[in-house]
């Protein structure tokens, strides 16, 4: 049994070493979103220093995975998602991934916006794609500005500046599938 468990836990470091990279994180943004010095990640990456409860849950919560994700642990049987909503900037989120290391999706519930006021852009890497699952979405990108319909999708380069908000003051809700870069940028900044 013993010898599982250090085999277990010997393969955690570079279980986060390749999490990391593939969501694109450096030790140092890693350590600024976990509270956990660049130093001990790097240890824990490199498998000199043994992973606790407190660092996993701490790194977990950053890339919003499962503990059993990080260890190894052997997938349940049911593959059901359970999200759990959480709110930013007037929009509901609710995620429908757990561990896609390339591509996040999530339900957004989009509050009413009033037609007269500008749609907020951000430009950045990565990639988007939106469907209109109700109501409508007034989506910007650059100059130019479209009224995507119940049932319609888009799909950009999140490169070119973008936003997108309800094209009424009726909420509207969407299909968002991001890259992990314009995931990072969408769910984790906080402003």
């Amino acid at each position: 049994m013993n010898d599982d468990l250090d085999t277990m836990l010997g393969a955690v470091g570079p279980r986060l070493r390749e999490l990391r990279l593939r969501r694109g994180y450096t030790l140092a943004e890693l350590a600024a979103e976990t509270g956990i010095s660049t130093s001990t990640l790097s240890r824990l990456e490199s498998g000199l220093r043994r992973p606790t409860l407190e660092l996993l849950i701490r790194i977990a919560a950053t890339y919003r995975a499962n503990l059993d994700d990080l260890v190894g642990a052997p997938q349940i049987a049911d593959p059901r998602v359970h999200p759990k909503p959480f709110y930013r900037n007037g929009k509901a989120i609710i995620p429908l991934t757990r561990q896609n290391p390339d591509l996040h999706a999530f339900k957004m519930v989009l509050p009413g916006h009033p037609p007269d006021q500008p749609v907020e852009q951000r430009a950045h890497d990565g990639y988007d794609w939106i469907y209109v699952l109700s109501g409508r979405v007034r989506l910007a990108l650059g100059d130019d500005e479209i009224i995507l319909e119940a049932g319609e999708a888009a799909e950009f380069d999140t490169r070119v500046p973008h936003g997108h908000v309800s094209a009424s003051t009726e909420p509207a809700e969407i299909l968002n599938l991001l890259s992990v870069q314009g995931e990072r940028v969408h769910v984790r900044t906080t402003e």
